[in-house]
């Protein structure tokens, strides 16, 4: 029987939501080759770009960086998206180029995936590699007068988690303020619903498993500033986990802005956040650069 299991909703109606793949199939064979052959272009062309850098001893401990011509100062880590078990940064360099041009060195950081691990190892991998990141700035090269973070999808919790990790307590050489500005795009911050979803299949989660990784019940303990954005026609249980995340979170001292990208679904988002031209990009840009 088709029963309310969540937030009013029905099994079919969280399914409906959340198994995004399902409402556009084809994006994979349709748009993805496109990121790749764009991204592995970019990369053949960038001056100065390293790829498959370490982190850490693990074989996806990996990231890429993009050092911009003429550094302005800002280092920006994006997390890459994919439901957390799926996903590689090799897809989504495109985004660099953006932000590069405008100065702005760009990492780009892979994580271990589910159900190879569980979903709960995933937020403490990449606050390593964020970490590792911000310690060997200097070393890489990069400017550390901004350091920021940026993510879309599961790579948009996996920024608001960075936004809520208490760094000096992760490690005695890390300043409680270490993130000087967040942007968590298209994410899920609580996940109670996709425990009630087909995508959890790979996942694996229970319900304290759900709790643990849900950063909408947990404080945050720095007033940088954020932006959250998200697609006009992403479905409505998705649209309310940004729209949640910024009641929870914004104050007189922390800004949360907002920017809904217009005809976008979940997946636009991602060409819409390549586009040097865009207004997601030029908010984007404009908080990143202080």
């Amino acid at each position: 029987m088709n029963q309310i299991v969540c937030r009013g909703l029905t099994t079919d109606e969280i399914e409906r939501q959340y198994a995004l793949r399902k409402l556009r199939p084809a994006y994979e064979a349709t748009m993805v080759p496109g990121w790749l052959e764009r991204s592995a272009a970019f990369r053949a062309e960038h001056p100065g770009a390293r790829i498959d850098l370490a982190y850490g001893p693990g074989p996806r401990d990996r990231f890429d960086l993009f050092p911009a011509p003429d550094p302005k100062g800002p280092f920006l880590v994006y997390i890459h998206g994919g439901y957390w078990q799926r996903g590689d940064k090799s897809v989504y360099s495109i985004l660099a180029r953006p932000f590069t041009d405008a100065g702005i060195d760009v990492a780009l950081v892979n994580y271990d995936l589910c159900p190879s691990v569980p979903a709960s190892a995933i937020a403490p991998q990449v606050r390593r590699g964020v970490a590792h990141l911000w310690r060997s700035a200097r070393e890489l090269g990069c400017p550390r007068t901004r350091f920021c973070v940026m993510g879309h999808s599961a790579g948009g919790h996996l920024t608001a988690e960075m936004m809520a990790t208490r760094w000096d307590e992760e490690a005695g050489d890390l300043p409680a303020a270490m993130i000087d500005a967040g942007l968590p795009f298209s994410g899920i911050f609580d996940f109670t619903p996709i425990l009630h979803c087909s995508e959890n299949g790979g996942m694996k989660m229970d319900a304290a498993v759900a709790a643990e990784i849900s950063t909408i019940h947990r404080a945050m303990p720095t007033d940088a500033p954020q932006l959250v954005a998200w697609g006009e026609n992403e479905t409505p249980d998705w649209r309310r986990q940004s729209l949640d995340y910024v009641e929870r979170f914004a104050t007189a001292q922390r800004s949360v802005e907002t920017f809904i990208v217009p005809g976008a679904d979940h997946f636009d988002v991602v060409d819409v956040l390549a586009d040097a031209d865009s207004a997601l990009t030029a908010r984007a840009l404009a908080l990143i650069l202080g």
